[in-house]
Parts: C-alpha cells; sequence; structure tokens
C-alpha cells in the first residue's frame, strides 16, 4: 500500500508563489555606473531580451521540479512490505548442555564416521534449534561449573551457531547436573512466558556441586517448569560394570523428568537422538498466533537524489 508518511509537507508546494508575490523586491541601493544614454539604451534592450529566452524558461522550471521533488522527499513516500507473521509460541526453553570431560568419548556414529559424543550433540542440537522458530531460546553449559551461554532470544540461528561452537573444558571436566538445570532454572523464574521448558542433556554422573539433582526437580515442579532429560551414552549405571567409566545415569535423569512432569529419553545412538529431538518437536510444538509486524519501503531517495542531480546541472549551467 503506497502512501505519504507527512501529506501535509506538500501545502507548501505554492509557498515560493505565494512569496515573490507578498514580499517587496529589494531595494537596490548600490555604486552607479554613468553610461551614454546609447549605451544604457542597448544593455537594457540585451537585459530584457535575455529574460525571455528559452534557456530562462528552462532554468525557471528547473528550479520549481526541485522545489517540488524537494517536498515530495520530505513527504515520505513509502510502501508497506508484505512480511508474513513471526510464529510466536509463548515459550522459554532452556537448552542445558553437558560439557563434561566424558563428552570426547568417540563411541557415536554420525554420518558413516566416528565421531565423539560432543559432535553428534552438537551437530543434531543445532538442527533442532533451528526448528524451534516461535520460541525464546537460551543455552546453558555446565561441567564442573554452569555458564549462562547464551541469553533467551527468538534468533533460534544464533543459538544454533553458539550449540555449534561448543567446546569441552571452558566449565571444567567434571560433570555438575544440579548447577546447569539450577541456573536455568533460575533465568526461567525471571519469565513470564506461559510456558516454561528445559531441555537437560547429560551423558554422565552428578560428581560435583553440593545440591542433589531430584532436589533441583523438586524446585522445578514447583515453579511450574517442565524438565525433559536426554540420558546420552552407550551404556548406563544401572547396568554397567563397577568402576566402568563414561556411563550415564539414567535413573536420575529418568526421576528429574517424572517430578517435573517431563519426558525422558535415552539415547544410545546418533538416530537415537535425532528421534529424540523430533519426539522433543512433538511434545513442544512451536504453532502459536503471528506477531503482527509493518515493514515500510521508504523512496524518498529517490526525488531527493532526481532533485540534487537538477542542482548539480543548473551549477554547471550557470556558474
Amino acid at each position: 500500500m503506497f502512501e505519504l508518511a507527512d501529506p501535509l509537507v506538500l501545502l507548501l508546494l505554492p509557498l515560493p508563489w505565494i512569496a515573490m508575490r507578498l514580499l517587496r523586491p529589494a531595494d537596490g541601493h548600490g555604486t552607479a555606473l554613468h553610461v551614454p544614454d546609447r549605451v544604457a539604451e542597448r544593455l537594457v534592450s540585451q537585459a530584457a531580451s535575455a529574460g525571455m529566452t528559452p534557456g530562462s524558461h528552462m532554468r525557471h522550471g528547473m528550479v520549481w521540479a526541485i522545489w517540488m521533488l524537494l517536498l515530495i522527499a520530505l513527504a515520505g513516500p513509502r510502501d508497506l512490505l508484505p512480511v508474513s507473521a513471526l510464529k510466536v509460541s509463548g515459550r522459554d526453553m532452556a537448552i542445558v548442555l553437558d560439557l563434561s570431560g566424558s563428552m570426547v568419548r568417540d563411541d557415536f556414529n554420525l554420518d558413516g564416521a566416528q565421531v565423539t559424543r560432543l559432535e553428534a550433540v552438537t551437530r543434531v542440537g543445532a538442527e533442532f534449534a533451528r526448528r524451534r522458530s516461535g520460541d525464546r531460546l537460551a543455552l546453558i553449559v555446565f561441567g564442573s561449573k554452569a555458564y549462562y551461554a547464551a541469553p533467551f532470544s527468538f534468533d533460534v540461528d544464533a543459538i544454533a551457531r553458539r550449540i555449534e561452537e561448543a567446546t569441552i573444558g571452558i566449565s571444567g571436566r567434571a560433570t555438575n547436573i544440579s548447577d546447569g538445570l539450577g541456573l536455568a532454572l533460575k533465568r526461567l523464574a525471571q519469565s513470564d512466558a506461559k510456558a516454561r521448558v528445559v531441555i537437560l542433556l547429560s551423558d554422565g554422573v552428578n560428581n560435583a556441586g553440593a545440591t542433589n539433582p531430584v532436589g533441583v526437580a523438586e524446585l522445578a515442579a514447583r515453579m511450574g517448569v517442565r524438565v525433559h532429560t536426554i540420558a546420552l551414552g552407550p551404556k548406563d549405571l544401572e547396568t554397567a560394570d563397577t568402576g566402568e567409566r563414561g556411563v550415564v545415569d539414567a535413573a536420575t535423569l529418568r526421576a528429574i523428568s517424572d517430578i517435573s512432569g517431563g519426558e525422558s529419553f535415552r539415547v544410545k545412538t546418533t538416530d537415537d537422538l535425532v528421534a529424540v529431538t523430533q519426539a522433543l518437536d512433538r511434545l513442544e510444538a512451536t504453532d502459536g498466533d503471528g506477531l503482527a509486524a509493518e515493514v515500510w519501503r521508504d523512496y524518498w531517495p529517490w526525488p531527493a537524489g532526481l532533485a540534487a542531480t537538477l542542482c548539480l546541472i543548473l551549477v554547471w549551467k550557470d556558474p
């Protein structure tokens, strides 16, 4: 829809004509040059004929064109662009990612190649984040301690890039599930979203921090925050041999999700991980009402640029 942002500016169009009609001409005080009468008559005759030349009419027309173009530019011609509304789910989702030392184990297969757990998680997790259009996402990483890697944002591509850039060691090499979940709850406590969700992924056993993860899950339940947990790794604490390293405490993660009203998932392969992200998409659908947005395309530079061009032509023709 084409319109003018300030159409009242066009009322100034006759202003120069009104000024020429109403304002008194300037007094011609100055020095005088005495010339013979015949020479004076010749000069007056030439001046009169010069004022009626086609060139002077053209200059006069260009001045008026410049004035009109400037007024059109000031009026702000613009057009409303068709913009598809952003779907908004009304959900805040915190992705809590385990970056402990066990994530370096290369016991996953991705695209026919042996990869580490971290590589599999960052690849699939980034794709999951990019599908969450309409949600506000945040990223929290934890090892020995938890860190807020990315604040809540509708820019899911930015969150996905932060997931892809995740590296082991920045948060320590232990596994502090309680700290990671607790930091997510602390951030969600400030949220007024109608739905608050945590996606907690871990491949180990809580071995750092003084808080029991189950106690943090009870806090999540009181806050009304659903926690979906993903237990990552081929072996879990219940079935592994005593003292075996690199196992995941699936039972604790399952208890966290049960207490908070979420779902727990067991992931042993990359295919399992992909299936989990699809299941989460179904559990936490992103359909919602769109945010109304108006995006205007401004056209004022065109008349302004044309006016500037005409000014340059005037200066060049009549220096």
